[in-house]
């Protein structure tokens, strides 16, 4: 091969198109402390058989550096690339032990694969199917009804509202009523007199009446009496003895009869007239009389009325 297809690099001789290593070349004259001598060839070190020898690993120990440290191998340097080559032979990887793991799972067999009806039998066997229920009997099946129908009713029951909660309308016209038949009674106590002396009246045959005007510190006291043709009231004192009755006869006369047959024999002369919407009105003393509608009215007891009560009692009959 001649020079132009060549190149050296380090003493190294490559081709100078493949970039492959032809042949090694001795250094140059220019440094003769650096030769070395050749290395022996392989033809020189097997000229003769190798006794064979059997390595002990386990009195082999690991070199160790001055520091202590074990000693690791350096990165070999990589060889200088000229440029003048534009192919270059891969780098050989130093050869790596094969690790036990991998090697052993190179070599083990592969298992067997199970057939599709072999796998459905052993399936069938593992998860076994569930046997159908078997019907209940009537009677048990009656029997956990009414348990659960129990059950639910015994919390209904407790839970029942009240009945005011359950009938509000109810409720609300029995209160209704119940204020009413109060109202009914109040109103009745107070026209109980009156309507005493329209039952006692009715009893005597007369139009009688209730005064609508009644002196301050006096009330009706005791029933209404009645008979043939009267009707009779008396009114106490709330704080004493003190009384007046007032008495309603039937009768025919008028004022001037009143007066002559009536009121001159009581009051010997001395009384007082008075007339009020139509009615004369004869006042004596503490008492008094008058005629209005075919009825006698007097007013006789022991009550210190003034003229005014008199007369305004008189009017409001």
């Amino acid at each position: 091969m001649n020079k132009q297809q060549t190149i050296t690099i380090n003493g190294v001789t490559y081709d100078a198109h493949t970039g492959m290593r032809v042949e090694e070349v001795a250094p140059s004259k220019a440094t003769p402390a650096a030769k070395k001598p050749a290395p022996a060839t392989a033809h020189a070190l097997h000229t003769r058989t190798q006794r064979a020898t059997t390595l002990s690993r386990k009195h082999v120990k690991i070199p160790v550096n001055v520091n202590g440290s074990s000693a690791k191998a350096k990165p070999a340097a990589k060889t200088p690339r000229s440029p003048m080559i534009r192919k270059f032979a891969a780098d050989v990887a130093p050869p790596q032990k094969a690790k036990p793991a991998a090697a052993k799972k190179e070599t083990a067999d592969i298992a067997p694969i199970k057939h599709p009806v072999q796998h459905a039998v052993a399936h069938k066997t593992a998860h076994p199917a569930k046997a159908p229920a078997q019907p209940r009997p009537a009677k048990a099946i009656k029997h956990q009804a009414i348990s659960e129908a129990m059950h639910k009713a015994a919390p209904a029951k407790h839970a029942k509202k009240p009945f005011l909660k359950r009938h509000p309308r109810l409720v609300s016209v029995a209160s209704a009523s119940l204020a009413l038949v109060l109202l009914a009674g109040y109103f009745t106590y107070l026209n109980l007199p009156s309507l005493s002396v329209r039952v006692a009246a009715m009893q005597a045959g007369i139009n009688a009446s209730y005064p609508g005007y009644q002196p301050s510190g006096y009330s009706l006291r005791g029933p209404v009496a009645f008979s043939d043709g009267q009707v009779s009231m008396r009114f106490a004192a709330n704080a004493g003895p003190q009384g007046f009755t007032v008495n309603q006869v039937k009768s025919t006369w008028n004022s001037a009869a009143l007066l002559d047959n009536y009121i001159e024999p009581k009051s010997g002369g001395d009384y007082e007239t008075y007339s009020d919407s139509g009615v004369t009105i004869y006042v004596y003393g503490t008492r008094a009389a008058w005629v209005n509608g075919g009825l006698l009215h007097t007013i006789d007891g022991d009550a210190a009325l003034t003229r005014d009560q008199i007369r305004r009692l008189a009017t409001s009959m």
